[in-house]
């Protein structure tokens, strides 16, 4: 496959012209800090470095006690830092990703049913002030790494025109790995819509070609690590493409001496694949952390590694992650779409695995307030700063959750302390697959590879493992092997064992405190609670925007712009002003010429 790959590709080169959301009630157990109290903060504002993988899975991380995908790089991070299991997503990444930069949640953006396509018109909000904006007012360098996703046809749309200094990546939502090209849909004659996506800052950026996406995304934050000036704090955005699905031709890509890892440990070709691709993520998060080291800003930085929703082993974007015990896959309402694989280290916080709810929108005040700013100027956001439940370990000041409120597909889920209800069933936005195909318990266990605890050397001996030891952090082995254990989440009983739930025929009710991996629907003992909580989606309801337009512009399409997907509605704009001008051009010529020759027959009488 990679040869058609590379052949499109090719062939398009030779043709291409130049408050919204549970106060946890369970006891933490707190760790070793695990870091050498002596070390001195110089600068009171702190780097924060915040790394987002794309669509991986619940069970695709070894911090969760699988041992099938080894992450020894983000287990050093995770494992020394604190494991936030409570954390939770939108179903798909626009959602998450402007929940992220603006502190609201997705109903109150419009972007709550969809993804930004292609030939889409508009994006996020432009009247949203966002995440860097809001830190560049504090002083901080600020860089973009990667998927954008938030809107592109008009530059007023792009990274660097909404707080970023710098912007290396792409526009749109995914691409093959190596040609950087995406085909997304097809156009009324049944031909697919496909162009070149790969940007530094504004300029198409052909050079990359040929590379593979990790590499060339890894290589430009080292760069920018390497030659930032350490007395300017800096915010670095690195939204990784993996291991997000490329296009159908070849959905899985990652370079041969990756797969050959996992040879002898997985069986299925497509897991072994997707496997590769994660472990590139943690190579990638090891190189970030050891050039962070190498310029001494380790001790006071903040590193954030997570996903933007749950993986795919079934269904939308495919992609063999797993999920594993949570139920459901990427864009349903489940735990399985929304519960997601996060950690965060820093020598601010306290090591230990959070049970504190918190929400996608509640980054920004978060980062706000760990940066210096002041949360009371944040106004008219849904999230809340969990700065003080990092540090010292107050409370999340989360009780209610709102998942979601999908008025075209007709769903919802809301949870409000230990209790989640959800209504309608899961649809998919490009196949006819009917209702709730999605609702079940999806992905690999991994539970033939083992414990992860036997990859405590990998940890040690690992680029991440390496640096932080270098800047003065101590790993307690006893420490990490406790930690994987309580990031475990155990299901209670076997999943065959399930009190049976149909969303789309009448709301579920599930405690997912206590059954995180919704097996027990027990909505018809808890009917007040049902009504409790319909009711506050109902009132969430009335506060919500209009859905985003999912409709595609033919004139976006890449083949009007040179193969290259693009801010097609500027450009669209300034091609019928160039037509009118020269249109208006011939009329006033054509005009001048009729008046000269009025001129000489008058003249001639």
């Amino acid at each position: 496959m990679r040869v058609y790959s590379i052949f499109t590709a090719s062939l398009f080169f030779f043709v291409t012209p130049s408050n919204v959301c549970a106060h946890d009630s369970h006891h933490h157990h707190h760790y070793s800090l695990n870091h050498d109290q002596t070390a001195q903060i110089d600068n009171p504002q702190p780097n924060i470095i915040f790394i987002m993988a794309d669509d991986a899975g619940w069970n695709d991380f070894s911090f969760h006690g699988s041992g099938q995908i080894p992450t020894p790089n983000i287990d050093a991070l995770a494992l020394n830092g604190m494991i936030l299991n409570n954390y939770y997503v939108s179903p798909l990444c626009t959602p998450t990703r402007g929940a992220i930069m603006t502190g609201k949640h997705p109903i109150h953006l419009g972007l709550q049913h969809y993804v930004v396509r292609g030939a889409s018109s508009g994006g996020l909000p432009l009247s949203e002030k966002l995440l860097p904006q809001y830190l560049k007012e504090l002083g901080y360098a600020t860089h973009m790494i990667g998927k954008w996703h938030l809107g592109h046809s008009r530059q007023e749309f792009l990274p660097t025109e909404r707080g970023f200094d710098s912007h290396f990546g792409y526009w749109l939502g995914k691409q093959d790995y190596y040609s950087h090209i995406i085909m997304d849909g097809k156009d009324r004659d049944g031909n697919w819509c496909w162009g070149y996506d790969f940007r530094s800052n504004r300029s198409v950026a052909r050079d990359v070609f040929g590379q593979y996406s990790t590499d060339i995304l890894t290589n430009e934050a080292m760069t920018i690590i390497e030659s930032h000036p350490t007395k300017v704090p800096l915010f670095l955005m690195f939204n990784h493409m993996a291991p997000h699905s490329a296009n159908f031709y070849e959905p899985l890509q990652a370079p041969a001496e990756n797969i050959r890892k996992f040879s002898d440990s997985i069986d299925d070709e497509n897991r072994r694949v997707y496997a590769a691709m994660v472990d590139k993520v943690d190579e990638s998060v090891g190189l970030v952390v050891e050039a962070l080291a190498k310029r001494g800003l380790l001790s006071n930085s903040i590193i954030i590694f997570k996903s933007d929703n749950g993986a795919a082993p079934d269904g939308y974007d495919l992609n063999y992650g797993s999920n594993w015990p949570l139920r459901g896959v990427k864009n349903t309402l489940w735990e399985g779409g929304t519960r997601v694989s996060s950690c965060i280290w820093s020598p601010l916080i306290q090591n230990r695995v959070s049970r504190d709810l918190m929400h996608a929108q509640d980054w920004l005040p978060t980062l706000y307030e760990a940066a210096g700013g002041d949360i009371n100027v944040l106004k008219g956001i849904d999230g809340l700063s969990l700065w003080k439940t990092f540090t010292i370990g107050v409370p999340s000041p989360r009780i209610t959750m709102l998942y979601n409120i999908d008025g075209p597909y007709n769903n919802s889920a809301i949870r409000d302390g230990p209790w989640k209800l959800i209504q309608g069933a899961g649809k998919s936005p490009t196949f006819d697959l009917g209702a709730g195909e999605w609702d079940y318990w999806h992905g690999e266990s991994g539970e033939e590879s083992g414990n992860s605890s036997k990859l405590i050397p990998q940890i040690t001996s690992s680029k991440a493992g390496k640096a932080l030891v270098s800047a003065g952090f101590k790993l307690n082995v006893t420490s990490m092997q406790q930690m994987q254990e309580d990031a475990r989440v155990l299901c209670n009983r076997h999943k065959d064992e399930v009190i049976p739930c149909d969303p789309a025929q009448a709301p579920c009710l599930f405690h997912v405190d206590d059954d995180p991996c919704e097996l027990w629907n027990v909505a018809d003992k808890e009917q007040e609670t049902v009504q409790r909580l319909l009711s506050m989606i109902a009132d969430l309801n009335k506060t919500a925007l209009p859905t985003m337009s999912r409709l595609r512009h033919p004139e976006g399409f890449p083949r009007n712009w040179g193969n290259v997907w693009t801010t097609w509605e500027d450009d669209f704009d300034a091609r019928i002003a160039s037509e009118v001008s020269s249109k208006s051009k011939v009329v006033t010529n054509t005009l001048l010429v009729y008046a000269m020759i009025v001129l000489i027959l008058i003249t001639c009488v």
